[in-house]
């Protein structure tokens, strides 16, 4: 077997030096000496060391080696295994920003089509709100034109009695119009309330418009101020919401208060086209 060059430099090293166990500082021949007629026990003695020298050198060499080599094994092992674990993470990171960027575009598509669906109501409203205006500007004038016909009527003597007893007579009606009015102003606060509520179901909702669709149809002056069509207008069209912190629920709704404000103008004037109705002949069940 050959030996590594450090181990044979320390054999030489030992027979130069005559290396031994003796120590100096015993007394004589307590120590192990060599023959000094150069016999073959002290022989025996010097090279007896050098058996177990040249095997610890030889297990020292071959671990080292050993070792060595497991170290190198398992560099190129952990090289290998962060270079896969790099290429697998690489992988996801792109493979995760495809799919984010996918996404985003469908949302920005998605709250393109809500910006767009949000103008459209807006146009919408805002051409009712327009239109309902004008019908209020004319409903005002006609009221004007009443009022103004009252007073003459009132001055002509007669036919000013025979008026004023027939606005009495209508004031039962406008009364129970103006029950009617109020008991529907605080039914659209409610229904407007569980349309802008994220918690009340859509059902409740449904019911709630279902209940006064029915109340007009089955009261006589909701039949004849026709009602029932305004009500469904202020079902579809409505959508008016306040601010999630809104804790007034008469702030809900654009719509609902200008019918209000129209029915009260329209009760007040079919009061006193009633009135004159009266003086002239039968009321016609017309709006």
């Amino acid at each position: 077997m050959l030996v590594p060059v450090g181990i044979s430099e320390c054999i030489l090293l030992l027979f130069k030096q005559g290396i031994s166990m003796n120590n100096l500082n015993d007394p004589p021949r307590w120590n192990i000496r060599p023959d000094p007629q150069g016999g073959a026990d002290g022989g025996k003695w010097n090279y007896a060391l050098l058996v177990p020298m040249l095997g610890l050198a030889a297990f020292r060499w071959i671990w080292t080696r050993e070792s060595q080599r497991q170290i190198q094994e398992i560099k190129v092992q952990y090289d290998q295994d962060m270079s896969a674990l790099a290429r697998d993470m690489e992988f996801k990171y792109k493979e995760i920003l495809t799919e984010n960027r996918r996404t985003a575009a469908v949302l920005e598509l998605e709250l393109e089509k809500e910006r767009q669906r949000v103008l459209g109501y807006r146009k919408a409203l805002v051409s009712q709100s327009q239109q309902l205006l004008a019908e209020r500007k004319q409903l005002q004038k006609e009221r004007e034109e009443v009022e103004k016909e009252k007073r003459r009527a009132v001055q002509s003597g007669a036919a000013g009695i025979a008026l004023h007893m027939a606005l009495e007579r209508e004031e039962e009606w406008h009364q129970k119009a103006k029950t009617l009015l109020d008991e529907l102003e605080l039914q659209l606060v409610e229904r407007q309330e569980a349309f802008c509520s994220l918690l009340l179901p859509r059902e409740r909702r449904m019911e709630m418009e279902k209940n006064l669709l029915l109340k007009v149809a089955k009261d006589p002056v909701g039949a004849e101020l026709g009602l029932e069509e305004d009500l469904r207008d202020i079902f579809s069209n409505d959508r008016h919401c306040a601010d999630l912190l809104n804790m007034d629920k008469r702030k809900n709704g654009k719509l609902m208060w200008l019918y209000l404000r129209y029915w009260q103008l329209q009760v007040t004037l079919q009061k006193h086209k009633r009135a004159e109705e009266a003086l002239k002949g039968p009321l016609p069940n017309a709006k």
